[in-house]
C-alpha cells in the first residue's frame, strides 16, 4: 500500500466510504451499528467490501458511536479490537487504507479521544479519522498525543457545519479550519454531515485553503422521514457529480456521510475518474463588494469611551402599546442612550422584545437593546430573528440563557434549549461574518451570585465567544459592589452597572425571597420599613444616586431597571445620574 502523504502528493484525490449506519440501519434499524462489530461481524464486511467494491480507496472502522459507549471501557475496547480487525481484513484484498473512525465525545469528556487513539494503534490502525466535531476542545490535544506515539500517523479532523457555516455548538467553520489547519500534527482537515454536496461546495468555494489538504465528506442530501424512518433521497447520480465537483474545488479527500451507499459511492468514483481542471477558490468577501456598515450610536459611543446609559422598560402583557410608546419617548428625553427590552421576563409571555425594538427604531428613532433568550427559540428561530433584526437597523443584542417556565405551566409550555447563552452568543459572533453591520452582542452577569467565581469564569467564556460587554444585576449590597470590582479586575468589556430602584418595603422584601438574581442588603431594605410612596420614591432616587456614583470607576455606564411602570422616578433617576 502507497504512503497516503505520497498518494497527496502526486494530486490524486482519495476517495472514502460512505456511511456504515445508513447501510447497517437499512437490515437492522432498532440495533446499535457499533455492537454489531461483536454480534454480526460478517455484515459489518460485507458492507466494507461494497464500499471497496465501489472503487473506495479508504474505509473507515465501524466505530463512529464509540465515544457515548465509553462508560464500559472493557465492551468499548472489545468494539474496538472487533471494528480494527474487521475493517484490516476486508480492506487488505484491496490494498485500501483503513481509517479509525472517531466520532465526537460529549462537551467536557473530550479527553477520551486519546483513550481511543491508544487503543486503535494497539490494534494496528495508523490513520486516523476524527469527524462530525461540533468544535475543536480536544482536537490539539489528541492530536499532539497521537503523534507523540506514532511519529508517522496520518489524522484528518472535520467538522460539521450547516449550511450557514456554523456547527450547532455556535463555532464558525471558518475559523476552525483555520485553526486547526495551523496545528503541525494535523495532516489533512475539512468537513462533514449535517450539509448535502451542494451546500458544502458552495461553501469550501469561499474557503482560504493556504496549502491546507481539505476534507469533504458530505451527506446524501436532506433527510425527509416516511412513518418512523429517515431517508435521503438524493440520488446517486447526482451525488457523485457534486463529489467530482468538490475534488474540482479543492478537496483532496472526499466521501460519503449519512444517507451514502455504496451506490453513491460507485458514482463518485465514476465521475472522479473522469478529467477534470481545478478550480479556483473563491475567497470570501470578494465575490461581490459589500455595502457599508451602518451607524450604531450606542456601540459608537462605547468605543469612543464614554459613558451610556440604558433604561430597562418591561413589554407590555397585552396589545395596548401606548404607554410603551411614551416610556420610551419620556426616557429618550430624560437622556437614556439606549431603551432595553426584556424577552418573557420570569418565564412570561409579553410583547415580542424583538419585535418592540424593530417598532421603536423605525417609529422613534429610539436605540433599543433588545433582550433575547435561548429558552423559546430553535437555532433556525434565532438566526431569522437575528437577520430580521439586523434588517431593521437594530444591531445590539443582550442574550441570556431566559428564566425558567413557572412550574405550574410546564406541561403546557416546553422550554426549547439549542443553545446556552455562550453558545448563542458564539453563534451570533460567527453570523456577524456575513452581516453588513455585525452585532454588538452584551451578556448578563449576575453580581449577586453566591458563588461569583463561577459566574466570572462564565463570563470570561462568553467574552472568548465574543461578548462585548455585560449588563449586571442590580448593585444593592457591599457583596455585589466588591464582585464588581473583581469583574472589572478580570474582563476586557464595557460593564453597564446595574440600578434597580426599590419603591417600598414590601417591594424589597419581595425581590430578596423570591426574585432569582436579587440581592438587597438589609440594611437598604430597613430604611423603606413604614414609608409612604411618595417617602419611598424619594429615598430610591436618593439610593440610587449614591450607587451609580459608587461604581461609576468600575463601569463604562448604567443600567437603569424600571419597576411597576414608574416611568416618570425613572427620569427623575436620569437627571441625577446622567453625569456619574
Amino acid at each position: 500500500m502507497m504512503d497516503i502523504r505520497t498518494y497527496l502528493a502526486e494530486k490524486r484525490t482519495v476517495l472514502f466510504d460512505g456511511a456504515m449506519g445508513t447501510c447497517y440501519a437499512a437490515r437492522h434499524p432498532e440495533e446499535s451499528c457499533e455492537l454489531a462489530d461483536l454480534r454480526r461481524p460478517e455484515e459489518i464486511r460485507e458492507i466494507h467490501r461494497a464500499y471497496l467494491d465501489a472503487g473506495c480507496q479508504a474505509i473507515t472502522t465501524n466505530s463512529f458511536a464509540l465515544s457515548a459507549a465509553m462508560s464500559k471501557p472493557g465492551e468499548a475496547k472489545e468494539i474496538v479490537d472487533a471494528a480494527c480487525r474487521i475493517a484490516l481484513e476486508a480492506a487488505e484484498p484491496y490494498g485500501a487504507w483503513v481509517f479509525a473512525d472517531i466520532g465526537p465525545a460529549p462537551a467536557g469528556n473530550r479527553k477520551v479521544y486519546q483513550k481511543q487513539a491508544d487503543w486503535f494503534l494497539q490494534a494496528g490502525i495508523r490513520h486516523f479519522l476524527l469527524e462530525t466535531l461540533p468544535s475543536d476542545e480536544g482536537v490539539p490535544e489528541l492530536a499532539r498525543h497521537l503523534k507523540a506515539r506514532c511519529p508517522d500517523a496520518f489524522l484528518i479532523v472535520s467538522y460539521a457545519v450547516a449550511y450557514d457555516g456554523c456547527t450547532r455548538e455556535g463555532f464558525s467553520g471558518r475559523e476552525l479550519f483555520r485553526n486547526t489547519a495551523a496545528l503541525p500534527e494535523v495532516d489533512a482537515v475539512g468537513f462533514n454531515c449535517v450539509s448535502g454536496p451542494h451546500h458544502l461546495l458552495e461553501y469550501i468555494q469561499h474557503l482560504d485553503l493556504d496549502g491546507a489538504a481539505l476534507s469533504v465528506m458530505p451527506n446524501a442530501g436532506y433527510p425527509t422521514v416516511l412513518g418512523r424512518r429517515t431517508v435521503y433521497q438524493g440520488t446517486p447520480e447526482y451525488f457523485g457529480r457534486k463529489l467530482a465537483e468538490i475534488a474540482q474545488a479543492g478537496a483532496v479527500i472526499v466521501g460519503g456521510c449519512c444517507g451514502t451507499t455504496p451506490t453513491h459511492l460507485a458514482s463518485a468514483a465514476k465521475a472522479l475518474a473522469k478529467p477534470r481542471n481545478l478550480l479556483p477558490a473563491q475567497p470570501a468577501g470578494k465575490s461581490e463588494a459589500r455595502p457599508a456598515p451602518e451607524k450604531n450610536p450606542l456601540a459608537d459611543k462605547l468605543d469612543a469611551g464614554r459613558r451610556v446609559i440604558a433604561v430597562e422598560l418591561d413589554p407590555p402583557a397585552d396589545d395596548q402599546i401606548g404607554f410603551f410608546m411614551e416610556g420610551v419617548q419620556a426616557l429618550r428625553r430624560a437622556g437614556a442612550d439606549a431603551v432595553t427590552i426584556a424577552d418573557n421576563p420570569i418565564g412570561r409571555p409579553r410583547a415580542d422584545s424583538c419585535l418592540l425594538a424593530c417598532k421603536i427604531k423605525r417609529e422613534l428613532g429610539a436605540e433599543p437593546l433588545p433582550h433575547m433568550t435561548c429558552r423559546d427559540r430553535n437555532r433556525n428561530a434565532a438566526k431569522s430573528l437575528l437577520l430580521g433584526l439586523s434588517i431593521q437597523g437594530v444591531h445590539n443584542v443582550l442574550l441570556v440563557t431566559g428564566d425558567p417556565i413557572p412550574s405550574e405551566d410546564r406541561d403546557e409550555v416546553k422550554s426549547v434549549f439549542n443553545f446556552n447563552s455562550r453558545k448563542l452568543i458564539r453563534y451570533v459572533s460567527a453570523l456577524n461574518q456575513n452581516l453588513r453591520t455585525p452585532f454588538r452582542v452584551f451578556g448578563a452577569l449576575n453580581v449577586n451570585a453566591k458563588n461569583f467565581d463561577i459566574q466570572l469564569r462564565i463570563a470570561q467564556e462568553k467574552e472568548e465567544a465574543g461578548a462585548a460587554g455585560f449588563l449586571t444585576q442590580p448593585i444593592l449590597s457591599p457583596e455585589a459592589l466588591e464582585n464588581l470590582k473583581l469583574a472589572r479586575k478580570s474582563l476586557h468589556g464595557a460593564i453597564l452597572g446595574g440600578i434597580y430602584p426599590v419603591v417600598s418595603y414590601r417591594n424589597a422584601c419581595f425581590l430578596k425571597n423570591e426574585i432569582a438574581g436579587m440581592h438587597i442588603c438589609d440594611e437598604i431594605a430597613e430604611r423603606y420599613r413604614d414609608l409612604d410612596r411618595d417617602a419611598a420614591e424619594e429615598l430610591a432616587v436618593t439610593i440610587s444616586t449614591q450607587m451609580a456614583k459608587m461604581i461609576a470607576p468600575y463601569t463604562n455606564g448604567l443600567y437603569l431597571m424600571t419597576p411597576f411602570k414608574r416611568v416618570t422616578l425613572m427620569t427623575r433617576i436620569l437627571g441625577q445620574v446622567r453625569y456619574c
